[in-house]
């Protein structure tokens, strides 16, 4: 039950790839716009939240099909990148963690978000006070107490990413060795005839995994409130 296979064992390290790069990419996006909704005031900041969640209710063949059209060979960004500077997405691992990316937005922006929202903002204006200049206040206050909602974002994202099936498939199929994640490896494995052993190893890595970031990310949630109360 617990031998896995090569093939299988690509399937989770392609998955963590996916995931890692997926997170790491994200993250400065996520922390900025975090940043933007939690201090700043300006029109069409609800229209801009909504975006943000947007691929939480949207059914994920929508937002891997909407991947397709922009970012495919053909698709109106994709085409520009794969023609002038060689970067293909469509049916690419790059393609996968792209996806994973997307769709683990909006659970990498919220925590991130409440925890920057929850800092006193006059710690950040004591220092604009003493002459530091907006950049420095972010990186040297506003960063360092957001942190632990900054990271327990990071797992969060992560988690997600691991777990993205409906997007990822739809935006670069299921191709063994270069697209085909933890999902879509169970996925194949259960239309496959004793597949069953293998599919549930595959499960049971996925419940680890997505069980060890949901504690790291509730770790990390609560040394953000203990930070913000002094303890």
């Amino acid at each position: 039950m617990f031998d896995i296979s090569p093939a299988e064992w690509t399937a989770i390290l392609l998955s963590l790839r996916v995931a890692i790069i997926a997170t790491l990419v994200a993250t400065p996006f996520g922390v900025a716009l975090a940043w933007l909704l939690a201090r700043r005031d300006f029109w069409g900041k609800s229209m801009l939240d909504a975006v943000v969640h947007l691929p939480l209710v949207l059914p994920p063949v929508v937002t891997g099909y909407l991947l397709l059209l922009t970012f495919g060979r053909r698709g109106l960004v994709g085409g520009f990148l794969a023609e002038h500077l060689g970067i293909v997405f469509s049916f690419r691992w790059t393609g996968a963690a792209l996806a994973c990316g997307v769709m683990s937005f909006p659970l990498l922006v919220r925590p991130m978000r409440l925890s920057i929202e929850a800092i006193d903002r006059r710690l950040e204006q004591a220092a604009e006070t003493l002459g530091a200049a907006p950049w420095k206040v972010f990186f040297t206050v506003t960063l360092p107490l957001a942190l632990p909602g900054v990271l327990a974002g990071m797992v969060l994202g992560f988690a997600k990413a691991i777990g993205e099936f409906g997007a990822t498939i739809t935006f670069v199929s299921n191709i063994p060795g270069e697209t085909q994640t933890i999902s879509s490896a169970i996925y194949s494995l259960i239309q496959t005839p004793d597949g069953d052993a293998a599919a549930g190893r595959l499960v049971i890595v996925s419940i680890v995994l997505a069980l060890g970031a949901l504690i790291a990310a509730e770790w990390f949630a609560r040394r953000a409130t203990q930070r913000l109360h002094g303890n």
